[in-house]
């Protein structure tokens, strides 16, 4: 974690945040850095569950965990996805990547990122599509697509030999 809090570029996007909060009524607390930093040193996107597993050596409950993302969640901080009846997190406020679709693996229930370039301008032109067709205004969307990854699929074709 020390290279989350030493980091020059981190702190004022921790500045940032702790802004976003009190503006919209929070405290930021000790126990609500701690569980953004989670998100700021996670390589993928994380359940409650892990979150509290990463901070229960400093007297983080599950609960506090809970409240805490939510109401991340609420103000746009962190975007919720829901698979299989597990609810994820990723940083959506800084992500390097705001405009991508997700894939979940059947097997192993891995969520990976796809952000390719030309994959992202697609979606931008249907949203623009739908936008234009049915007079809405898109702010977010939530893509998901199912099936099995690369290591599962190998995984897959070793034990079929």
């Amino acid at each position: 974690m020390e290279g989350v809090k030493n980091n020059t570029l981190t702190k004022d996007k921790f500045s940032l945040i702790r802004k976003l909060i009190e503006k919209n009524g929070f405290k930021f607390t000790k126990q609500r850095k701690l569980i953004l930093e989670q998100f700021f040193l996670a390589d993928r996107h994380l359940s409650m569950e892990e979150i509290y597993q990463r901070l229960k050596e400093n007297n983080i409950g599950l609960a506090t965990v809970y409240r805490n993302v939510k109401i991340f969640s609420s103000i746009g901080i962190v975007k919720e996805i829901a698979v299989d009846g597990v609810s994820y997190y990723e940083l959506k406020i800084y992500s390097k990547k705001p405009l991508h679709i997700h894939f979940q693996c059947v097997k192993c229930n891995d969520i990976i990122d796809i952000d390719e370039k030309e994959i992202a301008l697609e979606y931008l032109k249907l949203n623009k599509t739908i936008e234009d067709i049915n007079d809405l205004k898109i702010y977010d969307a939530n893509i998901m697509f199912i099936g099995l990854c690369k290591r599962c699929r190998e995984v897959n074709k070793c034990q079929d030999r």
